[in-house]
């Protein structure tokens, strides 16, 4: 068989393998979140979410409302360094983000049925 012909064969039958999978997987809630930090920030954002004492007088000073946290849950990044994951109970993370040109840091306590939003500094 020609090289030409092994291409034409590969090509369609990977085009209808895209086409197939576009098909059926359009109307369902699919995600390809792999990395440590989209997955992490998933398995947040699932969860019910507390704020401590702290964090909502934070949102007081500053005048803004619990959608920064849900955003910068969506386009933030972890800080594993920070972060203390080897806890026996629950897990501490340090999430940084941007949310209306404020830096924010949100230190994010996840248990197994709550995240508790412990607190949110402003970043320089």
């Amino acid at each position: 068989m020609k090289l030409a012909h092994r291409f034409l064969y590969y090509f369609g039958g990977f085009t209808i393998g895209i086409i197939f999978l576009v098909f059926f997987l359009s109307g369902k809630k699919t995600s390809c979140e792999y990395g440590p930090d989209a997955r992490t920030l998933k398995s947040i954002r699932v969860l019910k979410h507390e704020y401590s004492d702290q964090a909502e007088q934070f949102f007081t000073e500053h005048n803004i409302d619990t959608a920064s946290v849900n955003h910068i849950l969506k386009t933030g990044d972890v800080d594993f360094s920070k972060s203390k994951t080897h806890l026996d109970s629950c897990n501490i993370y340090n999430v940084f983000g941007e949310y209306k040109k404020l830096n924010l840091e949100i230190i994010i306590e996840r248990c197994d049925n709550i995240a508790t939003i412990q607190k949110i500094n402003k970043l320089p």
